[in-house]
């Protein structure tokens, strides 16, 4: 297994001394694991919407018809 250094404040390090029951390398390492799936959705999602032919007006049309019909939807209901 790989280790890693990090740097932090000593401030932050006495924080860490008192809570000295917390496996903290665990916490880094989920962390870490997290934010790698998050970057790699991210470049997955990026790849899907270079290919998209879907334009800003698109939205904005969508979004009005969306915007009308929740509106109907509503009023049948008496909500509004």
């Amino acid at each position: 297994m790989v280790s890693i250094t990090l740097k932090i404040t000593n401030e932050f390090k006495a924080i860490i001394n008192k809570l000295s029951w917390i496996n903290w390398s665990e916490i880094a390492r989920e962390e870490a694991l997290k934010k790698l799936e998050e970057e790699q959705a991210l470049q997955k999602f990026r790849a899907i919407v270079s290919k998209s032919e879907f334009t800003e007006e698109d939205a904005e049309e969508l979004a009005e018809k969306v915007k009308l019909s929740m509106h109907k939807r509503l009023k049948k209901k008496g909500l509004i």
